[in-house]
């Protein structure tokens, strides 16, 4: 893969990472970074993101979720890599998944 392929990014943060701004920590990152997609949080307690662009940006994305805002703990990130859909117009956060 080159750094100028587009990829897409799914991510699943555990943690203590609801109530503390993370997923507009997430919003202002993946816009930073020309990504488009979504977060949103789930009833169990973990954050979920989908977000397509460039590798490298999604590398540095990835990066940003592992550590996460000041006050946020983040325990586990579970990562899968996939095609594109293009689907996404900008990035935003979404209401809570069920």
């Amino acid at each position: 893969m080159t750094d100028d392929e587009l990829s897409q990014l799914h991510a699943i943060i555990e943690g203590r990472v609801q109530g503390v701004g993370f997923r507009y920590f997430v919003e202002e990152n993946a816009v930073d970074l020309g990504l488009t997609g979504w977060v949103r949080n789930c009833w169990d307690g973990s954050v979920e993101v989908k977000a397509e662009g460039k590798r490298p940006a999604l590398d540095r994305l990835l990066t940003a979720v592992q550590r996460g805002p000041r006050s946020a703990f983040v325990t586990n990130v579970r990562t899968e890599w996939l095609p594109t859909t293009g689907e996404y117009a900008s990035f935003r956060v979404r209401p809570t998944a069920d």
